[in-house]
C-alpha cells in the first residue's frame, strides 16, 4: 500500500508516517509512506505515479493542500482517497476542502486511532474487500491463502459432458499474486512502475529494471490478460502498466487485429 502525504513540518511528519505504518501494516500488508513537503512536487509525481491515499495539508509551499486537490479531482480519473489534516479549523476551510473533493478532514492535532480509523474507512469504501480471502474481479477470483487465482470460464461455457465449466486455476508465486491482484484493484487506472514493485516487496534500488516486465508478461499468459478475454493490458509510456476493461467494439477489433 502507497500512501503519499503532503506536510512541510519535519515533526508533524515523522509522526504521521510512524503512525501510518504502525496501525496499517497488518499481515501480508505493507505500507510505504512517500512524503512530500512542496505541493507542486506532489503534483508532478501524481503525473506518473499512482496511490492508494493521499494525506494533504494545506498550508505548504508550491501549491496549497487544497489547490493540488481541486487539479487532482478535476484532471485525474482514477479517484484516489484524500484525506486533509490541517490546522485551519474554521467551518469555511473544512466545507472548500470538501467541496473540492476530500473525502475526510482531520483538524490537528491528530488523535492516532482516530486518524486510524479514518484511513481505514476510506481504504475499505475504495476496496470493499481488500484484505477478504477471496476476491473476485469478473471471471479472476483471487484466494490469498492459496496464491492462486481461479479464471471462471464465460456465462453459457460447458465441459465435454454438459455440465458447468470448473474455473482453471492458476498458482501463483507470491509476487506474482500480489502484483496481478494490484492490477486487478487498480482496474482502468495507470499503475505506475514504483507502486507495483512495493506492492510486491521490492526494493526499487536493487532490482533489475526489467524484472517487472517479465513477471508482467508472465502473468499475462498465465492468467489471459488479452482481448479474448476482454481484457487489455498495456504500458503506458513513462507511467507504468493499465489493465482495462475492454468495451465489446473494442474487443473484437484487437482479437481480429
Amino acid at each position: 500500500m502507497r500512501i503519499a502525504i503532503l506536510e512541510d513540518d519535519p515533526g508533524q511528519l515523522s509522526h504521521l508516517v510512524r503512525t501510518l505504518e504502525q496501525l496499517l501494516t497488518v499481515g501480508d500488508t505493507t505500507v510505504a509512506c512517500v512524503a512530500f513537503s512542496d505541493g507542486a512536487m506532489l503534483q508532478n509525481v501524481l503525473r506518473r505515479e499512482s496511490f492508494d491515499l493521499l494525506v494533504l495539508d494545506w498550508n505548504v509551499p508550491g501549491l496549497e493542500g487544497v489547490e493540488l486537490l481541486k487539479w487532482l479531482r478535476t484532471w485525474q480519473a482514477d479517484r484516489v482517497p484524500a484525506l486533509m489534516l490541517s490546522s485551519r479549523t474554521s467551518e469555511q476551510d473544512v466545507v472548500q476542502a470538501l467541496g473540492f473533493g476530500a473525502d475526510d478532514y482531520i483538524v490537528k492535532p491528530f488523535r492516532p486511532l482516530e486518524l486510524g480509523a479514518r484511513v481505514q474507512r476510506l481504504l475499505a469504501r475504495r476496496a470493499p474487500l481488500l484484505q477478504a480471502d477471496a476476491q473476485r474481479f469478473g471471471r479472476w477470483e483471487f484466494e490469498r491463502r492459496t496464491h492462486s487465482v481461479l479464471v471462471h470460464g464465460e456465462h453459457g461455457e460447458h465441459g465435454e459432458h454438459g455440465e458447468s465449466a470448473p474455473p482453471q486455476r492458476h498458482a501463483l508465486s507470491d509476487r506474482e499474486f500480489k502484483l496481478a491482484l494490484t492490477l486487478f484493484q487498480h482496474l482502468g487506472g495507470i499503475v505506475s512502475r514504483a507502486h507495483l514493485l512495493e506492492s510486491a516487496g521490492y526494493s526499487t534500488e536493487e532490482l533489475p529494471s526489467r524484472t517487472l516486465d517479465s513477471h508482467i508478461y508472465r502473468l499475462r499468459s498465465k492468467l489471459g490478460l488479452d482481448a479474448e478475454r476482454g481484457l487489455s493490458l498495456r504500458t503506458v509510456y513513462g507511467r507504468g502498466y493499465r489493465l482495462e476493461a475492454l468495451q465489446p467494439q473494442a474487443q473484437a477489433q484487437e482479437v481480429t487485429a
